[in-house]
């Protein structure tokens, strides 16, 4: 008797189902392993994060998703290495490493072009190779036209393409998003997920993206991990296999956010009680 044939994707979500499986089946891009943060000693400490453990797929996006205080910053800023673990251990395996804030923190004496160009230099580019790279940077970011304006002339969401361009500039093989588009409107915010998405296709980088709105987690995520508050530990993780690109008013994306809101609620709830 001869085995039967690889069953076949039969639907979009199928397809994104076998991707993502896939993706975590090779080897990990981040190890997370049993990692807690406490800030402080003695009467005065305070738990920021609990056993957390999460492995990360090359190329994956990830959407680390809670309300306030959970830990989720601080757990991006142990990967970024911006801080030690008081337990446990962090892994980018020689992978470098960029991050993005919410604010974009642009040099405003600096124009378009020289806040990229000093990426680029504090990356070791050659000076040779820097004004080429720069062009296709900003021509990523659809900010090809503004290279000679200076920050105070740009809108916020173009304020927010030129960080993003300016972290792409780090070469980084995987790139760290701390809440990068909350103080955005939401029309400016739904197009730069758009090309957010576009970007992370077309590199391949690994993302870690940090956010309080469920629906954006889920818009942009493979994965959604949902971190518990007081002190922050996965709660849940959310496999996302709805097909891309998707859309912020999709009844796929609402009937997942919806799900994740509950468990939200009931996280908050339980941190109350504590």
């Amino acid at each position: 008797m001869t085995d039967a044939p690889d069953r076949e994707p039969t639907t979009d979500a199928d397809l994104e189902i076998e991707r993502l499986a896939h993706r975590l089946a090779v080897p990990p891009a981040v190890s997370i392993d049993n990692v807690s943060k406490v800030f402080g000693r003695g009467a005065t400490a305070v738990a920021a994060l609990d056993d957390v453990s999460l492995d990360v797929a090359p190329g994956e996006f990830v959407c680390l998703l809670g309300a306030s205080g959970c830990g989720k910053s601080t757990l991006l800023n142990l990967v970024a290495g911006l801080d030690q673990p008081t337990a446990g251990s962090v892994e980018t395996h020689g992978a470098r490493v960029g991050l993005m804030f919410q604010e974009a923190a642009l040099f405003p004496w600096l124009t378009v072009r020289g806040n990229v160009d000093l990426a680029l230099k504090l990356a070791t580019v050659p000076r040779a190779e820097r004004p080429a790279r720069i062009e296709k940077l900003l021509t990523m970011v659809h900010l090809g036209d503004f290279a000679k304006q200076r920050p105070h002339e740009l809108s916020g969401g173009m304020r927010q393409r030129v960080a993003l361009a300016r972290a792409l500039a780090q070469d980084a093989e995987v790139l760290l998003m701390d809440e990068p588009f909350g103080a955005l409107d939401a029309m400016t915010r739904d197009s730069l997920h758009a090309e957010l998405e576009s970007l992370w296709s077309e590199t391949g980088k690994t993302v870690i993206f940090v956010t309080h709105n469920v629906r954006e987690a889920v818009r942009l995520g493979d994965r959604v991990v949902l971190l518990a508050s007081r002190p922050g530990r996965v709660a849940e993780i959310y496999p996302v296999s709805i097909p891309r690109p998707r859309r912020l008013d999709s009844p796929e994306v609402a009937v997942l956010a919806a799900e994740i809101t509950d468990r939200l609620r009931e996280e908050v709830t339980n941190g109350r009680r504590h």
